[in-house]
């Protein structure tokens, strides 16, 4: 069993920043791809950042040059850091990590979601 537990959200105004961290724990052999992403009401849920094991980045257009995606694999956890952050990103932020738990099986997992909310 593994869980993923984020932390960080919260209300800001436009222009501010925030930094979320998400946590895995649990039964942990390695983890390989971590990601953030986002839901807000109405929409579908989308692909904010990823990163790899190695520390390969990847962003959406809508937040690249203004979020940060970066992972501490000693302390099985990644962040995002959000700068000049925007209404439009008003939403639910989850983690997502595809965790291996044994040799031979891996799991992909979801935290609960932390909210984000960009006041104008």
């Amino acid at each position: 069993q593994v869980q993923l537990v984020e932390s960080g959200g919260g209300l800001v105004q436009a222009g501010g920043s925030l930094r979320l961290s998400c946590a895995a724990s649990g039964s942990i052999f390695s983890i390989n791809d971590m990601a953030w992403y986002r839901q807000a009401p109405g929409n579908q849920r989308e692909l904010v950042a990823g990163i790899t094991s190695s520390g390969r980045t990847n962003y959406a257009d809508s937040v690249k040059g203004r979020f940060t995606i970066s992972r501490d694999n000693a302390k099985n956890t990644v962040y995002l850091q959000m700068n000049s952050l925007k209404p439009e990103d008003t939403a639910v932020y989850y983690c997502n990590a595809e965790v291996r738990t044994t040799l031979w099986q891996t799991s992909r997992t979801w935290g609960q979601g932390t909210q984000v909310t960009v006041s104008s």
